[in-house]
């Protein structure tokens, strides 16, 4: 998909409460979606729909190794879109939102 994404999406998508402890689990690396699947009481099918706007984006990279699908996080693209003021800016109207849909 190259260079070409919806910021506020992709901003909406890691702020998502679930999205954003998935991401959590892959600050440590590569974790195979079985695991993941397990951990958040959801498919597999389930977690790569939840995940596929980040993955189409290459945000995210989804290897498969012996029919077993992977996770891991794209680490330098997340960090140069946060480190964008345009999508921090996006970042706090995430955090925003997440907070109103709170209260």
């Amino acid at each position: 998909m190259g260079e070409f994404f919806d910021r506020e999406k992709v901003i909406d998508c890691m702020f998502d409460p679930i999205t954003s402890e998935i991401l959590a689990e892959l600050e440590d690396g590569k974790k195979e979606c079985s695991v993941l699947s397990q951990k958040f009481s959801m498919s597999e099918s389930d977690l790569l729909e939840r995940l596929g706007y980040l993955i189409k984006c290459e945000f995210l990279i989804k290897t498969v190794e012996n029919e077993t699908y992977s996770i891991s996080a794209n680490i330098e693209k997340l960090g140069s879109l946060l480190e964008d003021n345009d999508a921090f800016d996006g970042a706090i109207h995430g955090l925003e939102k997440m907070d109103s849909y709170l209260n």
